[in-house]
């Protein structure tokens, strides 16, 4: 499979799967992710690098094959030479020449540069998944945050609309003289404040459309359907996500190429210290050839060996230097695996804490709605006051606030838990990770993270019944009404 073709499989068409494999709800992300890796900077400059490391590897095999050189000059030679009439000689020449070179050993330099390149080569590739998949990311991201802020754009609208019918309300009874002016003033802070809201939430929404033309490379359309819920398929626990994160990450893969490679580097500074042996054959000729009065041809065969016996103490150093890179290396993929482990345990958690806190926020969301229209029932018949019935409007707008961010959470936590398995563009239909036939099996094997904790992390917490004791015991134990329904008297 040529790199052209890897390139078409990156950035990948909207017909990469049948419409049928992946469910319509997610069809409006998937178009997105789709546009942003078409038009992704990013993924294009990590598929450059990856070309260019496939064609630095050409160069270094090109080290074992043979070397052809032609050299051609012409000159004049002119020698003084004492004890002689005619002290001034000259000499007209011209010559051509073929060199024919053949490296037999370099302490196996060339073995390991290969190696080196070759482990780079495959980093890059392993940098050009981790770029999809995090411009993937990306790009679900700001299609959610756009979705987000439209919907709190609507709440905040709404919540402008009804503190302005409550200003007008009291407006209208003050000109009446049946109003309170502190009222109108309360009425006047309270509208203040919500188009304040308004004006933040819309400055919002601007910014977040700002960063999704960024990723995706165009502006959201004014109608930008509903992402749906990547719920299929989600790991069973925050073990199942970790460990699946460590053995697909390409981040990871990456790191450990870069291990490897340095390891290769490491090896290859070795040879300084070894002879380097060529097997030469040359021939070529000319007029007066090399300077020689009537020469006209002329070859030669050679082995030629040639060993650095001292060269300032730089071999050892650098041999130190490599040493120090490689050690470099291992805590970069150490990190790398801690770092993964770390995002996917916090994503899958979140998968559950969201879940959660939206069936109570719909819960909480409900009672205030209800609470809330009948506070306004009860301030049109002078139950409650205009106080009353304002805070409540804030509690309704603050409570669907809540609702809207935690439902757009809990799809962003589902699309964070694929990523951090290095599966979101598969599970959207959009790449795949076998995107090379060039590209061999591969393993970590003995390179896999070492100082990377293998279990996750685990809150303990009161069990919700004892905490339901406690506020029991409290009751219990609380001054009870007298009889008649008088209130206690609080103690002096």
């Amino acid at each position: 499979m040529k790199l052209r073709n890897l390139a078409a499989a990156l950035t990948v068409a909207a017909a990469a799967l049948p419409a049928a494999a992946q469910p319509a709800s997610t069809e409006p992300l998937r178009d997105t992710v789709a546009r942003a890796l078409q038009a992704s900077p990013e993924v294009t400059a990590r598929l450059n690098a990856f070309r260019a490391a496939d064609e630095a590897l050409k160069v270094g095999q090109a080290g074992w094959l043979p070397r052809l050189d032609l050299q051609a000059d012409a000159g004049q030679d002119r020698d003084t030479i004492d004890g002689r009439l005619e002290r001034n000689q000259s000499l007209n020449r011209t010559g051509a020449s073929l060199t024919l070179s053949q490296l037999l050993w370099d302490g196996l330099a060339t073995r390991n540069e290969t190696g080196r390149l070759g482990h780079e080569r495959m980093a890059r590739y392993f940098e050009l998944l981790e770029a999809t998949e995090q411009t993937a990311l990306d790009a679900a991201r700001a299609h959610l945050d756009v979705l987000r802020f439209r919907r709190l754009v609507e709440l905040a609208e709404d919540n402008y609309v009804q503190h302005r019918y409550a200003f007008l309300q009291i407006q209208s009874r003050v000109r009446a003289g049946v109003g309170r002016g502190v009222d109108l003033e309360q009425a006047t802070a309270r509208l203040a404040l919500a188009e304040s809201n308004l004006a933040t939430e819309q400055a919002n929404l601007h910014d977040v459309s700002a960063r999704y033309q960024r990723i995706v490379g165009e502006l959201p359309a004014r109608s930008l359907a509903a992402a749906g819920r990547l719920s299929a398929q989600a790991p069973a626990s925050a073990e199942a996500a970790a460990r699946a994160a460590v053995e697909q990450s390409a981040a990871i893969s990456a790191a450990i190429e870069g291990l490897r490679a340095a390891r290769s580097a490491a090896s290859a500074r070795q040879a300084a210290f070894q002879p380097r042996v060529e097997a030469r054959l040359r021939a070529g000729g000319g007029h007066n050839y090399e300077g020689i009065l009537d020469r006209s041809r002329a070859a030669t065969g050679e082995v030629v060996l040639a060993w650095n016996l001292f060269n300032g103490g730089a071999d050892q150093a650098r041999v130190r230097q490599q040493a120090a890179l490689l050690a470099q290396a291992m805590d970069l993929r150490d990190k790398a695996c801690r770092d993964t482990r770390q995002t996917a345990a916090i994503a899958f958690n979140d998968t559950g804490k969201f879940g959660e806190q939206i069936r109570l926020l719909e819960l909480n969301t409900q009672s205030i709605v209800r609470a809330r229209d009948a506070y306004r029932q009860q301030f049109d018949i002078g139950q409650r006051s205009l106080l009353d019935l304002l805070n409540a409007e804030n509690e309704v707008y603050t409570a669907r606030r809540s609702l809207a961010n935690a439902q757009v959470d809990l799809d962003a936590a589902f699309i964070r838990t694929h990523a951090a398995m290095g599966q979101l563009s598969a599970q959207l239909g959009l790449a795949r990770r076998d995107v090379g036939s060039e590209i061999a099996p591969w393993s970590a094997a003995d390179d896999g993270p070492g100082r990377c904790a293998t279990e996750t992390a685990a809150v303990v917490s009161t069990p919700r019944g004892d905490l339901d004791a406690r506020a029991q015991r409290m009751a219990d134990t609380a001054p009870q009404p007298a009889a008649g329904g008088a209130a206690p008297t609080a103690p002096r």
